[in-house]
């Protein structure tokens, strides 16, 4: 005669214990994985962040053209060889001054 023996049953948390672990290494590993690709800063935005590098660059080079003048200006103002040219056009724009010779025309 044959023995019959039913399948044990397992416990609802027999089966999270055992697979539980690995289920949420899972699904951390595919978090990060699709954010690697997909993210801000994924291998998909690989061309957007190039495109604002290029434009990071352009803004720094106008920057460092201003910065230049300014510079220019500052030692043209220097307060032991003032250039006497730059200290009258200062003088008139900022004090709104003007000889009595001379004749003004404003400009619209």
């Amino acid at each position: 005669m044959v023995k019959r023996t039913t399948p044990k049953r397992t416990s609802f948390r027999t089966v999270l214990r055992k697979a539980g672990p690995p289920a949420a290494l899972l699904t951390v590993g595919a978090f990060f994985g699709a954010y690697a690709i997909i993210g801000p800063n994924g291998a998909l935005a690989y061309g957007d962040i190039e495109k604002h590098l290029e434009r990071k660059r352009m803004e720094l080079a106008s920057l460092t053209k201003q910065r230049e003048v300014l510079k220019n200006r500052v030692a043209l103002l220097d307060p032991k060889n003032a250039d006497p040219d730059m200290v009258d056009e200062l003088v008139r724009k900022d004090l709104n001054v003007a000889h009595p010779d001379e004749v003004i025309v404003p400009l619209k």
